[in-house]
């Protein structure tokens, strides 16, 4: 051997060895010298941990590396301990090379698991998308290096997105690391807006009103009056017998009912007046209650008109959730919403005990497009930077816009909120959609680039795309993402999973396709092509109908409001759009006024567009009148059929009217009658929370000019109702007559 050659030989022998020295070799070759160990008194979850590193260890290299106890750990291997380590940080992970041994560690069992996804993901190279969708590499070699030393404390301690992608996985929650409870550690009946459960109206409010909310001089059964020491004994009595009912749950929650009719009583006015906010006779009465139960926790809300902190300091074993419900979504809520921002460092200067109930869906449009995207991270790391330690993203449970991403993108933005939401992006279009995934980030980029463009645009976690049809969702550019989706699909044409996935991320885009038909603002997207149904638009509602039966999706909002129910009332829009109408475009003038919606237009009911599920889309609404319209036909015409739809959103006090009649007049001046119809719906407890309903008749033959039709509203909501005594909404659209 030459010289040259020797030298050389040399160098890669000492080379290979330093590098050998470098590493500890866990596997190579199919061959391991390591066992994972396991303390002898290990549990459950730390048992788990051990027997998921072995499992993706095994995934990786094909090598099964046994799980033993330390007493019978054998002495000639090398180890991979794993267990939990008191003298860690609170929530705190950490592996690290020790000589020969690594060791995996968290402050607890639960932690400890963390950490082994931690190292499979940080240093293997795991990835986990959705509970069905992993990318695990495939190597005969696995080696981490000698030097590795990792620790991590997340600050956000209680981490929750409301998915059910996690509530249904727990083991897929356990690797994002996030809670599969909604409310971890609450007494189970106790969870959020309990008053009604602490001192059902049922109960008490015939033989005592005083005990619930004085609200333009009557008691109304919305909400408790906080002032009355009766209430605070009962309250705290309902709290122990809870408490004593589930021992080794820690949290109670002693919050309003879901609506603002709080009580305005002398005394409780006083008190709200001297804190400055409705705020302050919530916060003495939880923190009385909390007094009596030291050792637990008494979680209240701040929300809607408890938002603003009061001067009281929370004491310390109560839990502030404060809510950012009223917030526009469009940008940061530091940007956007700074109303919030100001309150959420007002209770920052008052308690270390915050937690944050965060939205991030459109509730009463899951599936519509929704581009808060890029306000997760900043929201998530401006809550951090206030003392919030415990965080509730409330995602829509059931499937939404991309739920796999958002729910995905969430729970890594909680356990590391400095990471980049692009990066992050990227990394999972491409691990979750292979190669169609280029087109559906081009898709999240533009759509989030062109809500920017309007800094104007109040993006609503109750809003509907109907709003956004003259800025991100405009025809020209549904157009573009339906081209990008298309190109998608082609990208993964030969891949049938993939290709699902896929056509359930453009089911966004095809629900807003359909809803501007329906709204008919596009000349590219309309019902109707002539006198027969769009083929367009029949074939996307197939597609529609299909993707939503294959991803197992069946809400589309909030209500409880259905796929089946959405399609089914679709085909019911096309088939009116179809018939003849004598009132199509025809002068509406109203006779009583009609409030903010659809612009106070009357000539919405004639225009040929239809209104959806939300009243946001093209409903003309009447806030505890009755409407009455007349619609002029513009001369004398025959016909026998009239008909007229309404909307029912019975939490936003949307209701049926309980009749709409129906007259007929040659000269504007002199009516018959032709019709009254009553509900088949009248509003109960039980009805549905979001319906519509055809009010229709049908008459012998009937020649005039003008048709007046007047709706009957029920004028105020109900004693059962969380809106008791307020006005009554209805909302209609779209007359017919032929």
């Amino acid at each position: 051997m030459n010289k040259s050659l020797t030298i050389l030989f040399f160098m890669v022998v000492i080379l290979l060895s330093c590098t050998h020295r470098n590493e500890l070799t866990l596997i190579k070759n199919g061959q391991s010298s390591y066992e994972i160990q396991v303390p002898d008194d290990a549990g459950e979850k730390l048992v788990k941990a051990a027997t998921e590193l072995q499992y993706y260890l095994q995934k990786i290299s094909s090598v099964i590396i046994p799980v033993v106890s330390e007493t019978n750990a054998d002495e000639t291997k090398s180890t991979i301990l794993v267990t939990s380590d008191k003298n860690l940080a609170a929530n705190s992970v950490s592996y690290f090379c020790d000589n020969n041994k690594l060791i995996i560690s968290g402050i607890d069992e639960q932690s400890t698991l963390f950490a082994v996804y931690e190292f499979l993901e940080n240093e293997l190279h795991c990835r986990w998308f959705a509970p069905n969708a992993e990318k695990i590499p495939v190597s005969t070699i696995i080696t981490v290096p000698r030097n590795t030393h990792y620790m991590y404390t997340p600050e956000i301690s209680t981490r929750t997105v409301h998915s059910k992608l996690f509530y249904d996985n727990p083991d897929f929650a356990n690797k994002l690391k996030v809670s599969h409870d909604a409310f971890p550690n609450y007494v189970p009946i106790a969870r959020v807006h309990t008053f009604h459960r602490l001192i059902p109206a049922e109960k008490y409010f015939s033989s005592h009103p005083e005990y619930y909310a004085l609200r333009s001089g009557k008691r109304r059964h919305t909400q408790l009056c906080l002032s009355n020491k009766d209430v605070l004994n009962i309250v705290t009595d309902s709290v122990r017998t809870w408490f004593e009912r589930y021992p080794d749950e820690q949290v109670i929650s002693v919050s309003q009912d879901d609506n603002t009719q709080y009580c305005q009583c002398e005394e409780c006015s006083k008190i709200d007046e001297e804190e400055g906010s409705p705020s302050g006779s919530m916060i003495r009465f939880v923190n009385e209650v909390a007094r009596e139960f030291p050792d637990k926790t008494i979680s209240t809300l701040a929300y809607q008109h408890t938002r603003k902190p009061c001067k009281t300091k929370p004491l310390e074993n109560v839990l502030v959730t404060l809510c950012s419900i009223e917030c526009d979504r469009s940008a940061p809520i530091e940007e956007k919403c700074t109303d919030f921002a100001e309150d959420l460092i007002g209770w920052k200067a008052l308690t270390q005990n915050i937690r944050i109930w965060d939205y991030t869906t459109q509730f009463t449009n899951f599936l519509a497009p929704f581009p808060n995207i890029q306000t997760l991270q900043p929201n998530i790391r401006f809550f951090r930077d206030n003392n919030a330690t415990w965080i509730f993203e409330q995602h829509s449970h059931n499937p939404s816009e991309l739920f796999e991403l958002r729910s995905w993108l969430t729970a890594k933005l909680l356990w590391n909120p400095d990471l980049n939401t692009d990066d992050l992006i990227t990394e999972f279009v491409n691990g979750y959609y292979d190669e169609a995934g280029v087109y559906v980030k081009k898709y999240i980029d533009k759509i989030h680039e062109e809500l920017a463009k309007h800094p104007d645009f109040f993006l609503y976690l109750y809003g509907d795309p109907s709003q956004a049809f003259n800025s991100f969702l405009a025809p020209e550019l549904l157009k573009s993402y339906m081209t990008f989706f298309d190109e998608a699909e082609n990208a993964v044409a030969g891949k049938p999973e993939i290709l699902q996935r896929v056509r359930t991320a453009r089911i966004s885009t095809d629900y807003a396709m359909l809803e501007m038909a329906r709204n008919g603002m596009s000349p590219d997207f309309q019902l109707l092509d002539g006198d027969e149904i769009s083929a367009k638009v029949q074939s996307t509602l197939n597609r529609f109908n299909e993707s939503c039966s294959n991803a197992g999706i069946t809400m589309m909002n909030e209500m409880g409001y259905t796929t089946d129910e959405y399609l089914t009332a679709y085909n019911d829009v096309l088939e009116r759009a179809a018939q003849p109408n004598l009132a199509r475009g025809k002068k509406v003038t109203l006779l009583t006024a009609p409030k903010k919606y659809a612009n106070e237009d009357p000539q919405v009911l004639t225009d040929g567009a239809y209104g959806g599920s939300s009243f946001f889309a093209n409903w003309l609404g009447f806030e505890g009148n009755n409407m009455e319209v007349v619609i002029d036909l513009g001369e004398v015409k025959n016909f026998c059929n009239i008909s007229v739809a309404f909307l029912q959103v019975t939490n936003h006090i949307v209701f049926f009217p309980e009749q709409v009649t129906f007259s007929a007049s040659k000269n504007g001046e002199t009516y018959s009658l032709l019709k009254s119809v009553s509900t088949q719906h009248p509003i109960t407890p039980e009805s549905k929370k979001n319906d519509i309903e055809l009010f229709e008749m049908e008459n012998r033959p009937t020649t005039a000019r003008y048709i007046k039709i007047v709706a009957k509203n029920v004028s105020k909501a109900p004693e059962w109702h969380n809106a008791s005594g307020l006005p009554v909404w209805i909302f209609a659209d779209e007359v017919i007559v032929n």
